[in-house]
């Protein structure tokens, strides 16, 4: 039995599901999927994840256990779509991200001189449109607000930045993989065509730095915040080399000549039981609310040990590219 076969049918539902749609390809919309899918809904993780639907008094974006970062995790382990108990949630988000100062400083900087540059966390909108589409809650009044609002803060260079500082002139790759996954799924869903063309803008500038190194010379891109870019983090992810070769693989552009030494570098990541390792992580499991806690069970997270859900996206990945 090959290791995808066994990650296919694996015991848990979790792993099941996303080796089935990610390595077989098995539509999500068979009776098996389907059935997956709801087993999900009751699987450990699911019922941990959900604590954060009684956070009522805390910050939507409390890392990582506010419900921004609960709706997040649960569509990261393919949780089933239209639960209505997950409505709640995605109010307080959406009134968080529509409430009058969250474009106004110290959230958002627009400077008179650099209209064109908007300094604000687009990952927030990113992940926000994400989560809603995966999980089948999308408020169709907001969302395409939330769309509307990365399209008219992309940077000239099709980026986005958060740095307050007056002196950044380029994109931070962190701040753009996020919206940009966002843009990309949108367009998906809606077939939007400005969305689409957002995104593309936006994988064009992390192409151009092949995604991991710096524009015009082989220096490793070494950003302000968050961990090495060369290693793969999880199961928060801003950017790594395993987060940006994914988005490229759902774009359907991770063939592309400037994706093959991201490429090199994630197969040579492979363990000797073919499984991969996460190798950097800024997540703690607590039973409460910590800084940077979460409340499930995401698997090994450790340099020498395989992660099952990290071995299913790199494989997906390898795959895509040509390299299974």
């Amino acid at each position: 039995m090959t290791l995808t076969d066994t990650l296919c049918a694996h015991a848990d539902p979790v792993v099941a599901y996303r080796a089935r749609r990610r390595l077989a390809g098995e539509s999500e919309r068979s009776p098996a999927m389907r059935r997956l899918r709801r087993n999900i809904g009751a699987s450990a993780m699911a019922r941990d994840l959900l604590r954060g639907l009684n956070l009522e008094r805390w910050s939507p974006y409390r890392k990582w256990q506010g419900p921004h970062w609960t709706l997040y995790s649960l569509a990261e382990i393919g949780y089933p779509p239209g639960d209505r108990r997950l409505f709640p949630l995605r109010q307080r988000v959406l009134e968080w991200m529509f409430s009058p100062a969250f474009l106004k400083p110290p959230s958002t900087a627009i400077y008179p001189d650099q209209p064109e540059r908007p300094r604000r966390c687009a990952s927030m909108e990113g992940n926000a449109i994400w989560s809603q589409l995966e999980l089948g809650i999308v408020d169709e009044s907001r969302v395409p607000l939330l769309a509307d609002r990365l399209l008219a803060m992309q940077w000239p260079d099709g980026g986005w930045n958060c740095d307050k500082r007056r002196g950044a002139r380029t994109s931070s790759v962190q701040e753009t993989l996020i919206p940009l996954r966002g843009l990309a799924a949108w367009h998906r869903a809606t077939g939007d065509k400005r969305s689409g063309a957002g995104a593309r803008r936006a994988a064009e500038f992390l192409l151009q730095r092949r995604l991991l190194w710096r524009k015009g010379n082989d220096a490793l891109i070494v950003p302000e915040w968050g961990g090495p870019v060369n290693q793969i983090h999880y199961p928060i992810r801003f950017y790594d080399v395993l987060s940006a070769l994914l988005v490229m693989a759902e774009m359907g552009r991770v063939r592309d000549p400037r994706c093959r030494k991201a490429l090199d570098l994630l197969e040579g990541k492979r363990l000797a039981d073919g499984m991969f390792p996460v190798e950097w992580t800024n997540v703690k499991r607590a039973p409460r609310i910590v800084s940077r806690g979460t409340y499930a069970d995401w698997g090994p997270l450790q340099k020498k040990k395989g992660n099952l859900l990290v071995t299913i996206d790199a494989l997906y990945v390898l795959r895509e590219a040509g390299r299974s």
